[in-house]
């Protein structure tokens, strides 16, 4: 298991976006999270260090086709707040936890990505890792009028 090992992943897609932290089916109210979509070989290399890879099956079942791994992620600002910064034409605008939610609408056009993880262990010996974003640059497709005015009401870089 990872002990202080974080993990960059650069032009990354990201799913199942809840910046907010809205409560859902797979979700309790207020955790921030998202899937990332990671390359077969650096999954296996998660895995083999005990991440939770998981796989999301194709659609259609066509055969011999594998499924897309991916790395649950969550994100706190309350121990070890991340540093999450919005790329634009305009610069780079860092989020807070009052401002991270616009990206669950946002059309991201690139995300880098450093996760840490945070070891855990349950009384009877189950444990784990969990992933947390540590450092986030999210790269959005702007419109006319928010590449001319400019978007985010965060301080600017």
């Amino acid at each position: 298991m990872p002990q202080d090992n974080t993990v960059l992943m650069e032009g990354v897609r990201i799913i199942f976006r809840n910046f907010t932290g809205k409560e859902g089916k797979f979700n309790k109210p207020g955790d921030r999270n998202f899937g990332v979509v990671i390359p077969p070989g650096l999954a296996s290399q998660l895995n083999e260090d005990g991440w939770p890879v998981k796989v999301l099956e194709p659609r259609e079942q066509d055969e011999g086709e594998e499924g897309t791994p991916w790395l649950p992620v969550s994100i706190r600002f309350d121990v070890f707040p991340p540093r999450v910064v919005l790329v634009t034409s305009n610069g780079r605008t860092q989020l807070g936890e009052d401002q991270v939610e616009m990206l669950d609408w946002a059309d991201i056009t690139n995300v880098d990505l450093i996760v840490r993880p945070y070891n855990w262990e349950m009384p009877g010996g189950k444990s784990g890792v969990k992933a947390y974003v540590k450092t986030m640059y999210v790269t959005i497709e702007e419109d006319a009028l928010e590449a001319k005015y400019g978007i985010g009401d965060g301080p600017q870089e």
